[in-house]
C-alpha cells in the first residue's frame, strides 16, 4: 500500500540504504505486507517490523556475485532483496503453492531476474536444471543447521557457497553442522558474527554432492545429519 511504501523507503534511507535501492525494496516490502494480510508470508505485520528483515537480507549483498537459489523462500527473504541489491538471477524454492504464486508476482512486479519454483527442496535439488547449478544458496528461518546444509549444498556448483543466516547454535547443533558438511562435499569456512546473536555460517562446496543427498521428502528435517 502507498503508506507502507513511503514509510518503508524513508526508514531504509535513514538506515543508510541508497535512495534508488531503498525505493525498490520499499515497493517489494509494501507488496509483501499487502499480500501478508491474506497469506501468511512473514511475521512482520507493518513496515516498522519489516525494515530489520530487509536490512538483515542486505548483509549478504556483498557476498552474492553470481546466481542465487533461496531455499524455503516463503515471502521472498532474503532472495528478493538480494536480487534487487545485486541484479543477479534468483531462483526461489517454495513448496507452498500460494506462497510460490506470490513470489512469482513479486519477481515480476519488482523487476527481479528469476523464477519461483513450487517444489520442495528435496525434489528440486535432484533435477538437472537446478542441481549443482548455482554460485550461492541462502535459507532463512529453516530448521536446524545440518538440515539447512543438506537442503542447500546440493544446489551449488563446486566452488559455490551457502550463506546460512542463523542465531548462535547450541554446541550439539554446531558439532552436527561441522560433521555433516563434509558428507555433502562442503566445508565450513566462516562463522561471521553480526549484531547480537545473529550469525552467518558460510559453507564452501569443494566436490560434487553424493547423489543420495538430499534425502527424500521430510527426512532431512526429521533426521538431521550427524545430529
Amino acid at each position: 500500500m502507498p503508506g507502507d511504501e513511503g514509510a518503508l523507503a524513508a526508514a531504509l534511507r535513514a538506515s543508510g540504504v541508497p535512495p534508488v535501492l531503498a525505493g525498490r525494496l520499499a515497493a517489494y516490502g509494501a507488496l509483501l505486507l499487502e499480500a501478508n494480510r491474506k497469506v501468511n508470508l512473514t511475521g512482520a505485520k507493518d513496515g516498522a517490523a519489516l525494515v530489520p528483515h530487509l536490512l538483515d537480507a542486505l548483509t549478504l549483498a556483498d557476498d552474492v556475485t553470481g546466481d542465487l537459489v533461496d531455499v524455503g523462500s516463503g515471502g521472498g527473504l532474503p532472495g528478493i532483496p538480494l536480487g534487487l541489491a545485486t541484479g543477479r538471477r534468483v531462483v526461489l524454492i517454495e513448496p507452498t503453492a500460494k506462497k510460490a504464486a506470490f513470489l512469482a508476482r513479486a519477481l515480476r512486479e519488482c523487476g527481479v531476474n528469476g523464477e519461483a519454483v513450487a517444489q520442495r527442496a528435496e525434489v528440486a535439488a535432484h533435477e538437472g536444471r537446478f542441481r549443482e547449478q548455482f554460485d550461492f544458496a541462502t535459507a532463512r528461518a529453516v530448521s536446524r543447521a545440518p538440515t539447512v546444509a543438506e537442503l542447500t549444498v546440493p544446489f551449488l556448483r563446486v566452488g559455490g557457497r551457502a550463506l546460512l543466516q542463523r542465531t548462535v547454535p547450541e554446541p550439539r547443533e554446531r558439532r552436527a553442522l561441522e560433521d555433516a558438511v563434509p558428507m555433502l562435499g562442503a566445508v565450513l569456512i566462516e562463522e561471521r558474527i553480526l549484531e547480537g546473536d545473529r550469525r552467518v555460517f558460510v559453507l564452501e562446496k569443494r566436490e560434487p554432492t553424493p547423489a543420495r543427498f538430499p534425502r527424500r521428502n521430510g527426512v532431512p528435517e526429521k533426521r538431521p545429519l550427524c545430529y
